[in-house]
């Protein structure tokens, strides 16, 4: 019986790597796979893009885009070996999508690979991310650390001097260097990275000023 798998973890923790990683030995074996990416992650081109090199094309999917029947269609027409399912930024995802997603699994018996963080820069949690929480049927995290060492399970936005920023638009489109995976503790008490932390994100082109 397929499954929907969720995968979980705090910002750059290799989400998309793992993605394409799954959706390669899938294909290695012969069988084909469909790739979905949130509008509003798309940015430039609608293509699922690691922070390592990896890239693949991706189906550009709104918020008011039906899934289960998306992939019918796309079943039907272009891929006949259709394998797996995989979605990238599924935090992005609708409940009704969610639920979308629990029908391809359960009535067109197609695994669901869904990747995403739980929550946002104000540790608030995502409408896809709650669901796919409550509803998946299985769970994976993947880890990432905070700069003491700890398991990082929050996001934290910082500005150009590596200051935390409280509020703003949840989706900073084409940002991701504008975040950084904490800890609990130190998501809600850091004002401003420590400059060892701060300058080793600069080193390496992280937080460009905007």
């Amino acid at each position: 019986m397929a499954k929907l798998h969720f995968y979980f973890s705090a910002m750059n923790a290799g989400k998309s790597s793992n993605l394409l990683q799954s959706s390669f030995n899938y294909q290695e074996r012969g069988m084909e796979t469909l790739l979905y990416l949130p509008e509003c992650a798309v940015g430039d081109a609608p293509m699922i893009a690691s922070r390592i090199g990896l890239q693949a094309d991706a189906l550009a999917i709104s918020t008011t885009t039906n899934l289960f029947e998306t992939t019918v269609h796309e079943q039907e027409h272009r891929f006949s070996r259709l394998g797996c399912l995989l979605i990238d930024e599924a935090q992005f995802l609708t409940e009704k999508q969610v639920k979308q997603l629990c029908r391809i699994t359960d009535e067109l018996n197609l695994p669901v690979l869904a990747y995403g963080i739980r929550t946002d820069f104000q540790g608030e949690p995502f409408e896809g991310s709650q669901f796919l929480l409550s509803w998946a049927d299985h769970l994976i995290e993947l880890k990432t650390i905070c700069f003491c060492g700890k398991k990082a399970t929050m996001n934290l936005r910082i500005n150009e001097s590596g200051q935390a920023v409280r509020s703003g638009d949840q989706v900073l489109i084409g940002k991701n260097d504008h975040y950084i995976a904490l800890c609990r503790k130190h998501f809600f008490s850091t004002d401003r990275l420590p400059e060892s932390v701060f300058l080793g994100i600069k080193k390496k082109g992280v937080c460009e000023a905007t």
